[in-house]
């Protein structure tokens, strides 16, 4: 192969502790906190250059080196990644700001960026002869889990909440997933699957439960960067629900910098919650580390309805180590953020993303993003899937 993965072990991300990773691990046993994939970046580095890019695949894959897959006829893909980045002169114009860009990943297979971290857990899970999968969700995670398990010939279980979007719930039975509606929040949907995965013998892929969704997703802090001409923005906002996304582009800033793509620098990463549903927010403004369960968590944004995350401590260390902040929006500034973006920029962003365009105004007119900031706003997934959320009238003969 000319380009191979040089993964070498598992790490605690709490204790640093090894593990190997030829074995289907999950979480550290000892404390059940989240495990994070390393690789021999030196080997890496030999061929893993910026010259070698313009030859590679157009898809996530294209960072194999840095990618857990071992053997090639293990990745299960159907071409996520390589997502634009465009630069939004609209809204940087009317928000007051010289350069903000859109990271659309609503142009991924199944419609969002669940498809980055599932292709990569779903391909690992298949090399590490895990063929029968379970996961709780709220809606996209459940639909990509399917569509790469149907893909790679494998048994998918879904629990997801009643209150989920009917577009997920008919998505996943589409792609011939077993699907559970749970009385619930996504909490209560993931203890079903755990116990599911215990009594079925069925391997959870859970947000941050297993080590590999975190890899697929770490690809957007690659791609903003190798698209931004090897420079790093200034922000990056991010509707963070059980927070992988963020925690991956930080752990690829960190690999960047080891493989001699970028220096030091790095980007003020913004958390950004529902008014309804923020814990990691709560957990910020009071100084911890770790969050307390959110009570009573509400929001029309499916995928920031998440009450507890396991990898709460992630998301806050790398918002404060980068010197970044966690805001919240209410339901309605998304909905406007969402019709803004599609009207002034064509991107059809779902509610999380609209979530972004609201956190950056308000970090605007509190000086915490400055004119000159160079800002990417994360728009996790398009708006096909909740198009009963957009204002009334909207679609009326």
């Amino acid at each position: 192969m000319k380009y191979q993965s040089a993964i070498t072990h598992l790490e605690c991300t709490l204790t640093g502790e090894r593990f190997d990773a030829s074995y289907p691990h999950r979480t550290n046993p000892a404390n059940g906190k989240p495990l994070f994939a390393r690789y021999d970046l030196e080997k890496a580095k030999v061929t893993l250059t910026k010259d070698s890019l313009p030859d590679r695949s157009g898809n996530m894959w294209r960072y194999r080196e840095v990618m857990p897959v071992i053997d090639d006829a293990n990745i299960i893909t159907l071409g996520e990644g390589g997502t634009p980045l465009l630069k939004a002169e609209r809204l940087a114009e009317e928000v007051g700001m010289d350069t903000v860009y859109i990271k659309d990943e609503g142009v991924n297979p199944t419609g969002s960026f669940k498809a980055r971290g599932l292709g990569a857990a779903v391909s690992k899970a298949k090399e590490l002869g895990q063929m029968r999968l379970t996961m709780p969700s709220a809606g996209n995670a459940a639909g990509a889990m399917s569509a790469y398990a149907a893909a790679g010939g494998m048994e998918a279980h879904v629990f997801m909440p009643k209150d989920a979007p009917i577009a997920n719930k008919v998505e996943c039975e589409a792609y011939g997933a077993k699907l559970t509606l749970v009385d619930g929040f996504i909490t209560d949907a993931g203890q079903m699957s755990q116990r599911a995965a215990e009594e079925l013998g069925l391997f959870d892929v859970s947000t941050l439960r297993e080590p590999y969704r975190a890899e697929g997703k770490k690809t957007m802090g690659y791609e903003i960067v190798e698209q931004m001409g090897f420079e790093v923005p200034d922000v990056i906002v991010y509707p963070t629900g059980g927070g992988t996304g963020i925690v991956g582009i930080w752990k690829a800033m960190d690999e960047m910098e080891q493989l001699g793509w970028i220096g030091s620098e790095r980007p003020r990463m913004v958390c950004v919650q529902a008014e309804g549903c923020a814990p990691l927010v709560a957990a910020f403004e009071k100084g911890e580390e770790f969050a307390e369960p959110f009570p009573d968590p509400h929001t029309l944004a499916a995928g920031m309805r998440v009450p507890a995350a396991i990898g709460d401590f992630l998301v806050i260390r790398s918002v404060r180590e980068s010197g970044g902040t966690a805001v919240t929006v209410s339901d309605e500034e998304m909905v406007d953020g969402m019709v803004e973006m599609a009207r002034m920029e064509g991107v059809f962003a779902a509610p999380e993303g609209g979530a972004t365009l609201a956190a950056m105004r308000k970090l605007v007119e509190r000086g915490l993003i400055e004119r000159d900031d160079r800002v990417v706003l994360l728009v996790t997934g398009n708006a096909h899937k909740y198009l009963d959320m957009l204002p009334a009238g909207m679609g009326a003969a």
